[in-house]
């Protein structure tokens, strides 16, 4: 009977003593401002990084890591993350033939491209600046070769300039009394005569560097008109007030408020164009002396299936743009920044 007692009393809980059910939760700090406002950012910025680590972090490290190794296009399923690795891809894309002449094009069309697409894009947003009867409809004409497909404007450019039925050389030929017409798309050299000079034009790359001037100067003409409408007219005023003339006012006044969308514009424009594919290839499939690096990245994936040799290259193409940003932005952003404030 004692035993049974002592039991009990081992079990009654102690005065004071509530059961584990019957306490009150833990109550936990209020979160502070700063505390809320990180988890929000974090909550809106964690989309967009998994977005860019899976769409873009990835693959370049896919790449880097294909650029070392001996890999081809039927045995990429099969291939690991680390193999024998080696230099092999690069001696290969720098002791190809052509490869240096391919980086000239590519630097020639990249810089004729963007400054005549942004200088056209200056040119029609000046031109478009001032109100009149049928501006609007005109400012979303200028935007047709921007927003129209690709594939279709080459193939208009490709009839226009056919050396059998192109309208371009029947207009040559009634006026300017061309004797032959020109075969804009497929001749590397085209020997002019001029003063008794005679020198060989590389015609096929004037064409397709035309083409990216054509195409893409609205893209320029967006940016500038903008800014241009911001420009306050008073500075303009306060200008013609002193005797300026227009060229005076648009150099010392217009200009430099335009200096930064300009330098901004030549920075897109040239990381796009270096990078450009599908235009040349649609217009010359690379011939006639249009062979950019870029094509010859194709060449190395869908000729020889070296899908090594194709990713050394691109990581070659690579490093030439970041000298190439490197340079400009050490030798001219500070020029522009100077000339903007």
């Amino acid at each position: 009977m004692s035993t049974v007692q002592s039991g009990a009393a081992e079990r009654r809980p102690a005065p004071g003593h509530r059961p584990q059910s019957a306490r009150s939760p833990v109550r936990r700090r209020p979160l502070t401002a700063s505390r809320r406002e990180n988890r929000a950012g974090l909550a809106f910025v964690t989309p967009t990084f998994v977005v860019v680590l899976v769409v873009v972090v990835l693959p370049i490290l896919w790449t880097v890591l294909l650029a070392f190794q001996h890999a081809k296009l039927v045995d990429i399923q099969g291939m690991g993350l680390f193999g024998n690795w080696s230099l092999d891809n690069f001696s290969l894309v720098f002791g190809s033939a052509g490869f240096w002449s391919s980086l000239t094009t590519t630097l020639a069309y990249t810089a004729g491209g963007t400054a005549g697409s942004v200088l056209l894009g200056l040119v029609a947003a000046l031109a478009l600046r001032r109100p009149f009867r049928g501006r609007g409809l005109l400012r979303g004409a200028m935007l047709l070769p921007y927003v129209a497909p690709v594939v279709a404007v080459a193939f208009v450019w490709e009839v226009a300039l056919s050396p059998q039925y192109g309208i371009v050389n029947d207009w040559g030929r009634r006026l300017f009394g061309w004797d032959d017409p020109l075969a804009f798309l497929s001749t590397r050299q085209y020997e002019v005569a001029l003063f008794g000079w005679h020198f060989g034009i590389p015609l096929a790359l004037l064409t397709v560097i035309a083409f990216e001037c054509w195409r893409y100067f609205p893209f320029a003409f967006l940016f500038i008109l903008a800014r241009l409408q911001a420009v306050p007219d008073g500075l303009e005023e306060a200008a013609k007030v002193d005797g300026a003339t227009p060229l005076q006012r648009f150099r010392h006044v217009v200009l430099p408020q335009l200096m930064p969308v300009i330098a901004l514009l030549c920075v897109l424009r040239g990381i796009m164009t270096f990078n450009k594919f599908d235009d040349v290839y649609l217009l010359t499939g690379g011939g006639a002396g249009t062979d950019v690096a870029a094509i010859r990245v194709y060449d190395f994936l869908t000729a020889r299936y070296d899908v090594g040799a194709a990713a050394a290259q691109a990581l070659v193409l690579a490093a030439v743009l970041m000298v190439l940003l490197g340079l400009y932005f050490t030798f001219f952003g500070k020029k522009v920044q100077e000339e903007s404030s």
